[in-house]
């Protein structure tokens, strides 16, 4: 689409973050008069401002045509008038009408770079101590600043949607300090990639082999490894990239390394992988957590085992009397001898009984008068824990306690925490960094049990913790393979075991009424599927099973770009399911009144966080502000906030982890290649309770069994328990 460019004034700014500058502006054209909408970053301006502007026209499905911006420039006043009213905007005390009209008389169009550069020669005038100069002064180089800084974003080709963060981390030195290193840009704007800096620094005439660079280039290249959830990178491999993709020479390449080892921003360890050595580069932090881990178990597993603490006798009659569940043998036999354990595992499928295993555990320590913490690394997983042992349960990240001074938390080995037995369910999605923050707060003469099921999708941060020490065998592994009768009739429970095998699943399974827990809709177009999943969730379902869409439903899908994504089905399904009502749009998303929702970001002052859905309670499109309700929380959303808000008819797989809905559709389609995976299908599958639909295609549904790729994640926690551990 070709690029325009016009100038006008903006007249009004419906919405303005202040964090990124997006804004949504009503802007009057000098050529026509005419007002247009124009949406994107807009950092530094006001009413009546001037800019030009460069970008396209687009169509908004509910607002029509708007101009998106990609770069613009503000157009200072130059006449004598148009000076007189953008001194009035600047709202400086003390700068009456009589005293612009006087500054604009004695220097004409020449008065604002006076202001700038030569105030003193306005002190002398009637009227004008140094206080109000000052102030004067200080107003317009604030406006000065983010004029010059777009025009040096401009010259270095950077994209304007960094201004308002590059303004707000570096202030009036902002081009000064991208001059000295522009490489420091990827430490302190979020975002912003390799690719990016790098053009900036050759602007700036950097060369390829400059240190600044190598060692930015390495830096970015180990965080691309760490984000594709590896603790490490190979060196040659690492080393290879960079070189192939960007340009770089083996050996000023191998020194830049060498030098980030030296100065602690990275480890180079030899360590054994699959029978031979190699060098493995560690980000300091990673390689610091992975380490602690390993001292911290080690440290633990050093204590000698408890004895039993009750007979079996008793331990059944505990566990009939608080539960009213008898448990089978392969259970009472785990009860008899975990509690003696420092560390321990238990891990199963679906129906095997690891919810039992935890309900008994935490009865036992009642009875036995020991106090149990219990921890999950989402909400709903804590919920949901705390809501099958009816005991409380929390977050990690709530448990340990953010300290907004330090960034870290409040707990850890100088200040543990009390408990006497931990319990870590759904522990396949905890991160090494979370983990070693976990087990550094945990007594060391405490115990910990880990939950899991070994075959759900790992952790979205770097590592693969649960695979890891369960291959350690370090620690007691009490591995669930019996399937309980019960769960031998939920055709949803034995596909799940199906496709752990890497078998297809079976349709086929019906109850007597006709209908089953499980199906598969085959629907090869992409459109087709969308259609279909907006047609379940809106009618079909509720019509025959009564669920209802907003509380029932879950549609969990592998990716958020494409037809069958996150982006594209939270619009279709908000339409059909909540169309009408008072709506409020935040960078292009529209919440209405009732909206099914979920937040984003761990936000310890509201007490939400990360994977928490709530509904819309209600929207103010005055103040621009809503307030969710969270399970009967009240929670408020000033404009700021709402970034930390997506719809949630629709979310990823990996987001719904730790969660239990009673029915999930689920879009399987090739479209989704990149993510189909055995375990992405199964962890999906396994949400459900009650119901569970794929709709899209038998060959998506076959890739996704023979992909095994989480299984290559770079990691040597394994190794290092061995080594610690006899």
């Amino acid at each position: 689409m070709s690029q325009l460019t016009f100038s006008g004034s903006i007249k009004r700014i419906r919405y303005r973050n202040e964090e990124n500058s997006y804004t949504i502006a009503e802007i009057s054209t000098d050529d026509t008069g005419a007002r247009i909408t124009a949406v994107g970053p807009l950092a530094g301006i006001d009413l009546d401002d001037r800019l030009r502007l460069t970008g396209s026209w687009e169509k908004h499905a509910r607002f029509g045509d708007q101009f998106r911006i990609i770069s613009y420039e503000l157009i200072f006043p130059e006449t004598g008038e148009e000076i007189k009213l953008y001194l009035k905007r600047l709202g400086v005390k003390g700068l009456s009408g009589p005293k612009i009209k006087a500054l604009i008389e004695r220097f004409g169009n020449q008065t604002l770079e006076v202001i700038e550069t030569c105030p003193e020669k306005i002190t002398g005038l009637k009227g004008f101590g140094k206080k109000t100069v000052e102030s004067l002064r200080e107003a317009l180089t604030r406006q000065m600043e983010v004029k010059h800084l777009l025009e040096f974003l401009k010259d270095h080709a950077i994209p304007v949607a960094h201004c308002a963060a590059i303004q707000k981390a570096y202030g009036s030195k902002a081009a000064q300090c991208i001059e000295n290193n522009p490489f420091d840009l990827l430490e302190t704007i979020e975002g912003i990639d390799f690719s990016t800096v790098d053009r900036i620094a050759a602007s700036l005439g950097i060369a390829e082999d400059d240190p600044r660079r190598l060692k930015a280039c390495l830096l970015f290249a180990l965080e691309k490894f760490t984000s594709d959830g590896h603790v490490f990178a190979p060196k040659g491999e690492l080393l290879t990239r960079c070189m192939e993709s960007y340009h770089v020479e083996h050996e000023p390449l191998t020194l830049a390394l060498d030098e980030l080892c030296k100065t602690g921003h990275a480890v180079n360890e030899a360590i054994e992988q699959e029978g031979e050595t190699i060098e493995a580069i560690y980000t300091a932090q990673l390689h610091a957590a992975e380490e602690g881990i390993a001292r911290r178990l080690a440290m633990m597993l050093s204590f000698p085992e408890r004895p039993k603490p009750a007979s079996r006798n008793e331990i059944l009659e505990t566990v009939l009397a608080r539960l009213a569940i008898k448990p089978s043998k392969e259970q009472l036999t785990t009860l008899e001898e975990i509690l003696c354990h420092r560390a321990a595992i238990i891990t199963g499928g679906p129906g095997t009984g690891k919810t039992t295993l935890v309900r008994s555990v935490t009865a036992l320590c009642d009875h036995l008068g020991k106090a149990a913490v219990l921890a999950a690394p989402t909400g709903r997983a804590a919920r949901r824990m705390a809501e099958v042992t009816g005991k409380k349960a929390s977050t990690i990240h709530r448990l340990l306690k953010v300290d907004f001074q330090t960034r870290g938390f409040q707990h850890h080995r100088d200040n543990p925490l009390e408990g006497d037995l931990f319990i870590v369910d759904e522990v396949s999605m905890v991160d090494t960094l979370l983990m070693f923050h976990l087990l550094d707060a945990i007594p060391v003469d405490a115990a910990v049990i880990f939950v899991g099921d070994l075959f759900q999708l790992p952790s979205v941060g770097a590592g693969n913790i649960l695979t890891d020490l369960i291959a350690s065998e370090r620690m007691k592994t009490y591995a669930l393979t019996r399937i309980f009768r019960q769960a031998q009739e939920s055709p949803i429970v034995m596909n799940a075991h199906k496709v752990r095998e890497g078998e297809f699943p079976d349709f086929s399974i019906a109850r007597e009424d006709g209908l089953s827990e499980f199906y598969f809709i085959e629907t090869g177009e992409p459109l087709k599927v969308m259609e279909r999943v907006v047609e379940l969730c809106a009618r079909r379902i509720p019509a025959t099973w009564s669920f209802d869409p907003f509380d029932d439903i879950q549609v969990l899908t592998p990716m958020h770009k494409g037809d069958v994504g996150t982006l594209t089905l939270n619009g279709v399904l908000q339409e059909a399911l909540n169309g009408e009502g008072e709506s409020l749009e935040a960078r292009g998303r529209n919440f209405r009144k009732g909206d099914k929702v979920m937040h984003l970001k761990n936000n310890y002052e509201k007490d939400v966080f990360n994977g928490d859905i709530g509904v819309v309670h209600a929207v103010n499109k005055k103040e621009k502000n809503l307030v969710v309700d969270f399970d009967g929380r009240k929670v408020d959303y000033e404009t700021d906030d709402l970034e930390e808000l997506t719809l949630a008819y629709a979310i990823s797989v990996h987001k719904s982890q730790g969660s239990e809905y009673p029915a999930v559709v689920v879009p399987v389609t090739t479209q989704h290649y990149p993510l189909l995976q055995r375990n992405l299908l199964y962890t999906a599958m396994t949400r459900g309770k009650e119901l569970v639909i794929l709709i899209g295609t038998r060959r998506a549904v076959e890739i996704a069994l023979t992909n095994n790729r989480p299984k290559l994640r770079l990691s040597h926690l394994c190794q290092r328990l061995q080594k610690r551990v006899a």
